[in-house]
C-alpha cells in the first residue's frame, strides 16, 4: 500500500471545501504545481450515502478533469452499508487515498452525525476509521478539527484513538467546532499532534501568505500545509514557495511568481479566466455559472475593490462576455491584492 510520502512529495496542498474544490479549479491550479512532484489531489465533501447510487463523471461534484494527480475524495459518513461500496466505487474511479472528513461543523453535516460532530465520540469516531481501514485498498486518513471543547488532552487521545484504527495521517485545521471561521487557529495545536504522534500531520488553517507557510512549517515540524481559500485568489502561493525552495519549474511557470502588486493582480485576473473556460468546458452552462460566481464572492475579499468583481459577474451568464469583463477589469491599475483578509462567507 502507498503512503502519504510516495503520493505526495510537494509541501502545499489544496484543501476539500464545498463548491470550490471541484475538477476546473483542479485543473487551474495544476498549472501551479512542479511538473514532476507527487500530490494529492482533494474532492469536494461526497456524502457516503449517495455515492453508491451515482454513476461517478455524471454529478458535478466528481467530474475529473485530464490533469488529476493523486485524487484524494473525502466523504462524510458514518455507516458500514454506505461507507464500504463509496470506498470500493471511489478506489475503481481512481482515488489514491480516502479522506474522512471530521471537521465540517454545519448543522447538515451534525443533524446525520458527520463531521466535527464524530469528535463529541471518541470510540465512534474510531469505529468509522476502523470501517473504512478495513474496507479500503488504499491509505485512510481523518481531516478534523480542534474539537467540541478546549481540551488538549481529549485532542491528543482523540488522535491516538485514530491511529490505532488504522488512519495513515492527519489533518488538523486547530479551531474549535462552535468557530466555524472565527478567530485564530491555534497553530500549537497542530505541533502538539507532530511531536507526539507517528503519523504525518498536514497543518490548515490561516494561510493567506507565503510566510505563512514557511511560519507554519518551522513552527509546527508538520509534513504539510493545506491552503483553502487563499489558493482561489492566490495561486502563485505554489509556484512562490517551489521556486523559493529549490523545486523545479518550467519558464512558463516562473513567469506565473509575481514580481509586485501590479503582477499579483493580472496573475490573478488571467487564473480567474482560465477558471472561467473551465468551469464551462466540464460543467453545463448552469453549473459553470454557479462555481464561477461563488468562486469569485469567496476570493473577492482580498482584492481592494472586489465587491465590483462580484457584481459584474452576477449580471453575465455567457462565457465570452465574462471573460471579456475580467480582460476589462485586468487593465485597472488601481485593483490590488491584500496580503491578508477577514475570512468569511
Amino acid at each position: 500500500m502507498q503512503t502519504f510520502k510516495s503520493l505526495n512529495d510537494f509541501p502545499i496542498l489544496l484543501a476539500p471545501m464545498v463548491g470550490l474544490t471541484h475538477a476546473a479549479l483542479r485543473k487551474s491550479l495544476d498549472q501551479y504545481y512542479p511538473r514532476t512532484s507527487q500530490v494529492l489531489t482533494p474532492t469536494e465533501m461526497l456524502n457516503s450515502r449517495r455515492i453508491p447510487g451515482q454513476e461517478l463523471g455524471q454529478t458535478p461534484q466528481t467530474v475529473l478533469n485530464e490533469n488529476e494527480r493523486n485524487l484524494h475524495p473525502q466523504i462524510l459518513g458514518n455507516d458500514e452499508k454506505h461507507i464500504a461500496p463509496t470506498i470500493h466505487k471511489l478506489h475503481e474511479w481512481g482515488a489514491k487515498a480516502i479522506d474522512i472528513n471530521m471537521g465540517c461543523p454545519v448543522n447538515k453535516a451534525l443533524k446525520h452525525n458527520y463531521g466535527v460532530a464524530l469528535m463529541g465520540d471518541m470510540k465512534y469516531a474510531g469505529e468509522v476509521v476502523n470501517i473504512a481501514k478495513r474496507n479500503s485498498p488504499i491509505p485512510i486518513s481523518v481531516k478534523l478539527r480542534a474539537g467540541t471543547q478546549d481540551d488538549r488532552d481529549y485532542l491528543l487521545n482523540f488522535c491516538e484513538n485514530l491511529i490505532e484504527n488504522g488512519a495513515d495521517w492527519l489533518c488538523l485545521h486547530p479551531r474549535l467546532a462552535h468557530e466555524k471561521r472565527k478567530g485564530t487557529a491555534d497553530w500549537s495545536q497542530i505541533a502538539l499532534l507532530k511531536d507526539r504522534l507517528d503519523v504525518p500531520i498536514i497543518g490548515n488553517g490561516d494561510i493567506q501568505c507565503y510566510e505563512d507557510i514557511t511560519e507554519m512549517l518551522s513552527s509546527t515540524n508538520c509534513d504539510a500545509v493545506m491552503i483553502g481559500r487563499a489558493l482561489t485568489c492566490k495561486p502563485w502561493l505554489i509556484t512562490e514557495y517551489a521556486h523559493k525552495n529549490g523545486y523545479d519549474l518550467t519558464q512558463e511557470q516562473l513567469q506565473l511568481i509575481p514580481r509586485n502588486e501590479y503582477e499579483e493582480y493580472q496573475i490573478y485576473c488571467n487564473f480567474l479566466m482560465d477558471f472561467i473556460s473551465n468551469c464551462f468546458d466540464l460543467f453545463i452552462e448552469k453549473e459553470a455559472l454557479k462555481r464561477i460566481r461563488f468562486f469569485v464572492r469567496v476570493n473577492h475579499v482580498w482584492l481592494n475593490f472586489g465587491h465590483s468583481f462580484v457584481k459584474g459577474v452576477h449580471k453575465l451568464n455567457d462565457r465570452s462576455e465574462l471573460i471579456d469583463f475580467v480582460q476589462m477589469k485586468k487593465e485597472n491599475q488601481s485593483i490590488k491584492i491584500g496580503k491578508r483578509t477577514t475570512l468569511r462567507y
